[in-house]
Parts: C-alpha cells; sequence; structure tokens
C-alpha cells in the first residue's frame, strides 16, 4: 500500500500536476494540504475520473485539507482539531480506511516570530500533541500525514543560519514536535534515511535547481506499522515541472 502527502498549495491551479502525478505514481491513499478552496468549489469530479473518491475539509482561499483513496471511500473519522471550538480554520482531517486511521494534517506556518501568528501555531501545535495522544492510546494503526511546517533538525535544512529567524526553526517548534514524537511517532523517512539530507519544499525554482530545501512533510507512523514500513522516498522531480507546488510529495510503502 503506498501513502503519500502533498501540499499542493492550491488544489485548483494545480489541478494538472496533482493528476499528472496521481497517474504517473498511482498511490493507494494521498492527504493533501493548502487546497485553498471551499467545499463547494472543490475539483471532485475531476478526482474522481482519475480513479480517486475523496473527502475534504475546504477553505476559501487558505488553508484546507483532502484525503484521496483508490478504489475505496474514506470514512471520515474527524472534522477539525479538538480543543478550540472557535478556530474554524481547515487544518485537519481524519479518516478510516484500508484498516488504518490516517489524518491529513496542516499545522500554522506561525511567521513573523514574535506575533499572534506564532502565538497561534503554539497553541495549534498544544492542541495536536493532546489529540495525537488520544489517537496513539486508541491501539489503532494511525498515520499522520502532512505538512508539519518545522524543520526538526538543521540536517532538514540546507543552511540553518538563513531561516534562523523563521518559525519553522524556532526552539519553541522543535520541542514541540520533539515531545510529539516522543509519545511513540515515527518518521518513515527518517527510520529509513536516518542521515541523508532529505527535502519536500524549497521556496522557488532558483532554491529547487541548487537543492536548497527544507523537509517539513512528514508521515508519523504509531509503532504497530513501522513492521511494515517497505520505502519511504520524496517525489522531488515533481518540483521542477511547470508550474508546481513549492512542495513535493512525499510517501512511504506498507507491506501488507
Amino acid at each position: 500500500m503506498k501513502i503519500a502527502t502533498f501540499n499542493v498549495n492550491g488544489v485548483k491551479a494545480r489541478l494538472p500536476r496533482l493528476l499528472e502525478w496521481l497517474e504517473e505514481t498511482r498511490p493507494d491513499v494521498v492527504c493533501l494540504q493548502e487546497i485553498k478552496t471551499g467545499d463547494a468549489t472543490f475539483p471532485a469530479q475531476a478526482i474522481e475520473e482519475a480513479g480517486y473518491r475523496a473527502i475534504w475539509h475546504g477553505q476559501r482561499s487558505h488553508h484546507g485539507v483532502a484525503i484521496l483513496a483508490r478504489g475505496e471511500t474514506p470514512v471520515e473519522a474527524r472534522r477539525g482539531l479538538p480543543g478550540d471550538p472557535e478556530d474554524v480554520a481547515a487544518r485537519y482531517l481524519e479518516a478510516d480506511l484500508h484498516g488504518l486511521r490516517i489524518a491529513s494534517v496542516y499545522l500554522p506556518n506561525g511567521n513573523p516570530v514574535p506575533s499572534p501568528n506564532f502565538d497561534y501555531k503554539q497553541r495549534w501545535m498544544e492542541r495536536l500533541i493532546a489529540h495525537a495522544r488520544t489517537l496513539m492510546d486508541s491501539g489503532l494503526p494511525v498515520i499522520l500525514a502532512g505538512d508539519f511546517n518545522v524543520v526538526p533538525t538543521n540536517t532538514d535544512i540546507y543552511n540553518a543560519g538563513t531561516w534562523r529567524f523563521d518559525a519553522v526553526l524556532q526552539p519553541e517548534t522543535r520541542e514541540k514536535y520533539a515531545r510529539l514524537l516522543s509519545q511513540g511517532w515515527i518518521d518513515a523517512t527518517r527510520q529509513l534515511h536516518p542521515k541523508e539530507r532529505v527535502y519536500s519544499f524549497w521556496v522557488n525554482q532558483a532554491a529547487f535547481r541548487r537543492n536548497a530545501g527544507f523537509r517539513m512533510d512528514f508521515l508519523l507512523l504509531s509503532p504497530s506499522l513501522v513492521p511494515r514500513l517497505a520505502a519511504a522516498e520524496v517525489d522531488a522531480e515533481q518540483r521542477g515541472r511547470e508550474k508546481p507546488s513549492d512542495h513535493a510529495p512525499v510517501w512511504i510503502q506498507l507491506k501488507d
């Protein structure tokens, strides 16, 4: 089973690239982030014609997450992250499919630092930590997949000094991500590529051409799934195509 996460940076603007990638790589499950469209305007028909059924949590012009599945309809388990009923940003969607609980996660960016945006990011991460604890305690096989807007270590970025004031590198952000992992979540990419410089985001085409990237897109596995982990890769060449997202798809292969 192939499971991917992809921040598309606007599903309607990137639809040709998304459909092209789906046709070429045929993942079984895809978690999308930053779809940047309302529920009524999500391109469900085009995605269904490509062989995928979808659920989505949209928001006009901002944020938005979706889960696509080939040959199966995702069964929605949760829409929105618990812990703050006043937070209506479309950043979290959870579904059951193929015997797994899978969440599409889009953490706040948090810039500039300091600012109310950064404060919101920290509160959101605390809520994610709390909810992830309930998922871990449930005993279900769970995958948290998405754009976490954190660079966990300096190995995950081409030059930490250049970006040292960015929200994704702040000590508070890294500390909260480390607390999340301490619950037992396994970063699939690092599990199979412990020392490699692997990137999933490039700020522009010039940065991509010289591979000046960040790693911020993760698939976090509950421990019971680790023995099934057969591959974890990034489709980096997608970033070099015409009118691409600034992120590349990240995917894992699970053995049956």
